[in-house]
């Protein structure tokens, strides 16, 4: 039961910040943080392409995973003995 706990956490740690990773790649839609990392330069390369509907499909994933694991690490915890 301990190593299936540690498990989940480092997965929960592990995915934060991925999915941290994964919104700060995401196009800005102006006067957001990623304005402040250059997301607020208008570029041909960032319209709505298969890139960036791929990067949504993964950010929801990975989103999914992370609540996922979070919702089983809250069940292990209430019905631990």
């Amino acid at each position: 039961m301990t190593a299936v706990r540690i498990g989940l956490q480092v997965l929960i740690v592990l995915g934060s910040l991925f999915l941290t990773l994964l919104i700060l790649l995401h196009k800005g839609k102006g006067g957001g943080l990623s304005d402040m990392f250059g997301g607020g330069m208008s570029t041909s390369l960032g319209g709505s392409s298969v890139a960036e509907r791929n990067l949504d499909r993964i950010t929801v994933a990975a989103g999914i995973i992370w609540f996922v694991s979070i919702v089983a690490l809250g069940v292990l915890e209430r019905f631990a003995v």
